[in-house]
């Protein structure tokens, strides 16, 4: 590093990593190595079903391959980074690569928040307009919700990588973490992070705060839809085609709103890096998982190509 006045000139970070412990660095790897494969997997083969298997080219899926797609750049951020890690010696990223690393991940992340949030719209679309289902959720609505969808969690992202990457850094240039994040970054600053806090809590927060209301509001009318069905029969799988997206919903959503809507003084990084592992990690390789155990849909899709392959 070169001194510049108070300021450092940072021309690269070290990750301190997951853990030192030799003993363990084999076992993690194998263990996040299987998750990430299975991830990358996963996520590609919903992605590749969805787009060869005509049936399958409803908004619902559309909208679940957007979901695919996110959940594989967001994790591949920083899933191979942190593997190759576990046995180098220096855990050396450029500061160009670790802002690109950042602004990837954040952007990514930003788009699922919000994707769950149009995927609350379309199960309320389905379930109470079954019959228009198809022609109000057209091909441009959805490609316009989707565009919509990049250009926010594109503009979060750059906001959040330019306060943060325009920070002083001085003495150390060691992250306390296996990639870069906010949190890390900001212990590492000695410039005064208020208006950093304030981005992340006020636009970022925003982001959220639409996400949950509009994923409850659909989630109300969707109740006031399905009681009013004469059939029990008709309600019960109304609510369980919901089951999947509620259950991404809660694990994403909860995992987001422990580990940055906290003060600064109750960051506790070595606990963090577990939560990290969790939300760049295992929840990619949940959602599909999810999505497709109990999707008749997406099974009967996989039968089908199976029975070609077959063929």
């Amino acid at each position: 590093m070169m001194d510049r006045g108070n300021c450092s000139i940072v021309n690269e970070f070290i990750f301190v990593g997951i853990t030192n412990n030799p003993k363990m660095k084999v076992t993690l790897f194998t263990v996040f190595l299987f998750v990430y494969l299975t991830n990358l997997l996963a996520n590609l083969g919903i992605i590749i079903l969805i787009r060869v298997d005509p049936q399958l080219h409803t908004p619902m899926y559309f909208f679940l391959s957007n979901l695919s797609f996110c959940d594989l750049c967001y994790s591949t951020a920083v899933g191979p980074k942190m593997l190759v890690d576990l046995f180098v010696k220096k855990k050396s990223i450029p500061f160009v690569g670790c802002a690109l690393q950042f602004l990837t991940f954040c952007t990514f992340a930003d788009a699922e928040c919000l994707l769950l949030a149009v995927m609350a719209f379309d199960r309320y679309q389905a379930i109470s307009n079954p019959l228009l289902y198809t022609v109000n959720m057209s091909s441009r609505l959805c490609s316009l919700l989707m565009a919509g969808v990049y250009v926010v969690a594109t503009a979060d992202g750059l906001i959040h990588t330019t306060l943060a990457f325009r920070l002083c850094f001085c003495g150390s240039n060691e992250i306390n973490h296996f990639f870069c994040d906010l949190p890390p970054l900001y212990l590492l600053s000695c410039s005064d992070i208020q208006v950093n806090e304030l981005a992340l809590f006020t636009v970022f927060g925003f982001i959220e705060l639409s996400t949950i209301s509009g994923v409850l509001v659909s989630y109300c009318y969707i109740i006031s839809s399905v009681l009013k069905m004469r059939s029990a029969e008709g309600r019960f799988k109304a609510f369980s085609t919901c089951t999947s997206h509620l259950t991404a919903v809660a694990i994403f959503q909860g995992t987001v709103l422990f580990m940055y809507f906290r003060p600064s003084s109750s960051y506790s990084l070595d606990q963090d890096k577990m939560s990290s592992l969790f939300y760049t990690l295992v929840i990619p390789m949940l959602n599909p998982l999810i999505y497709s155990l109990r999707n008749k849909d997406v099974n009967e899709a996989l039968q089908k190509l199976r029975y070609k392959k077959r063929f």
